[in-house]
């Protein structure tokens, strides 16, 4: 069915009121649970296929946090849609004040390929919660995930309430064409751009979530064994395609050697010897971003990994020490398995490195000193992070998520 048509069947269908009613809201929510359960194995099984996930990891990183917001949703949604009473100032003392929650109408959600499942589901749950219709579009990078999105929304809801769109840049267009009464994207700062120009000429409200170069900064006093572990889950898994994933590190120069002999140790226990041969660690989406990545290596700087097996898109992880901002993987969103080393001497440093660039979607800081932590918070603008842990923020329902501008 034609793109067009779609927005017109769903328009239509939230006309009715039958996207309204809260009960029917958590009946069909209830409905969607139950199928991502049902298709756990075939989810499974698609997001290795586009990114070499392991069944666990689907689970852990995907699946899992997706069912969290469904039950953390079903419980609250009740309370959520009653109407908020306000006060009331005393030129209106005969009445009462009260504000209402309504729905959009019609939202589209588009995601991207690195958590194929998760970010673009979990949209359409809050969509779905607050009473909209929804057009998903996920990313023409994941097929395999695509499709099996695909065939759980059809079993769940009637396309006039939620429809997938698969394809590539023609529907990608197409799509922003259309009017809609809210947006949500998740992907790259340039086509983060051009779906707000796009949107803009309706005047549509919309969401961007579009990642960034995400500072980790390590000084003298932290734990290193806890931060070689912490950074390297977070660094590493799903080989570094995390928009909230630690992008470079700065270290305390005096505390450096200690903790890259100990971060070198974690990778290898986490991964072993041979990464590349380790079936449960996964690959580069495609050949083009596998390629940029490779791009960005030097291996004049390399100090530990990087491997690489062409033909099963997988680059092993990777250290690069004595890295200046001059450097080419300094010069974009590395979203790949490498970490870039940088040192300063003083913790004001560190901060002023990363105030002088755009402002990042994560920030992280491994530290024992209250201090520097309470400068860290004052002083750094960053979207969502960690005191001594990285990425972790995210598996949380109770705290927001997104970034603070460029």
């Amino acid at each position: 069915m034609e793109i067009s048509s779609i927005v017109k069947k769903q328009r239509a269908y939230f006309a009715t009121g039958a996207t309204r009613e809260v009960d029917k809201r958590i009946a069909i929510l209830k409905r969607l649970q139950q199928a991502i359960r049902n298709h756990e194995t075939r989810l499974a099984e698609a997001m290795k296929k586009d990114l070499g996930k392991s069944p666990s990891e689907s689970y852990m990183c995907e699946v899992g946090l997706t069912l969290s917001e469904l039950s953390y949703q079903i419980s609250h949604l009740k309370r959520w849609a009653k109407p908020k009473r306000r006060g009331t100032d005393l030129t209106n003392f005969h009445g009462k004040s009260f504000s209402v929650r309504e729905p959009y109408g019609c939202v589209l959600v588009m995601s991207p390929w690195n958590y194929p499942f998760l970010l673009c589901v979990e949209p359409m749950i809050g969509a779905i919660a607050a009473g909209n219709c929804c057009v998903l579009k996920p990313s023409a990078y994941s097929p395999a995930t695509s499709a099996a999105i695909k065939e759980l929304v059809k079993e769940v809801f009637p396309e006039e309430y939620v429809a997938v769109v698969e394809g590539g840049r023609a529907e990608n267009s197409a799509l922003l064409e259309e009017r809609f009464d809210y947006i949500f994207f998740t992907g790259g700062v340039a086509a983060g751009r051009l779906v707000m120009e796009k949107a803009a000429a309706h005047l549509t409200p919309v969401t961007l979530e579009l990642g960034g170069k995400s500072p980790c900064i390590v000084d003298k006093t932290a734990d290193l064994k806890l931060a070689a572990a912490r950074i390297a889950f977070g660094k590493y898994l799903n080989c570094g395609q995390t928009c909230v994933a630690p992008d470079y590190l700065l270290i305390d120069r005096s505390v450096k050697d200690a903790f890259l002999e100990q971060f070198i140790r974690t990778v290898k226990r986490m991964y072993g010897e041979k990464p590349l041969e380790n079936p449960d660690y996964g690959k580069i989406i495609n050949r083009k971003h596998f390629d940029r990545i490779c791009g960005l290596m030097d291996s004049k700087k390399l100090v530990y990994g990087g491997e690489t097996d062409a033909d099963a898109l997988r680059i092993a992880p990777a250290v690069m020490d004595h890295v200046s901002r001059a450097d080419a993987v300094m010069q974009e969103e590395i979203f790949g398995p490498v970490l870039p080393v940088l040192t300063f001497d003083e913790i004001g440093q560190a901060f002023d490195f990363v105030l002088e660039g755009e402002k990042p979607l994560a920030g992280y800081l491994f530290t024992r000193n209250k201090e520097t932590e309470k400068r860290f918070l004052e002083q750094v603008s960053f979207g969502g992070g960690c005191i001594n842990d990285t990425i972790v923020h995210l598996a949380t329902s109770r705290m927001g998520f997104g970034g603070v501008g460029n």
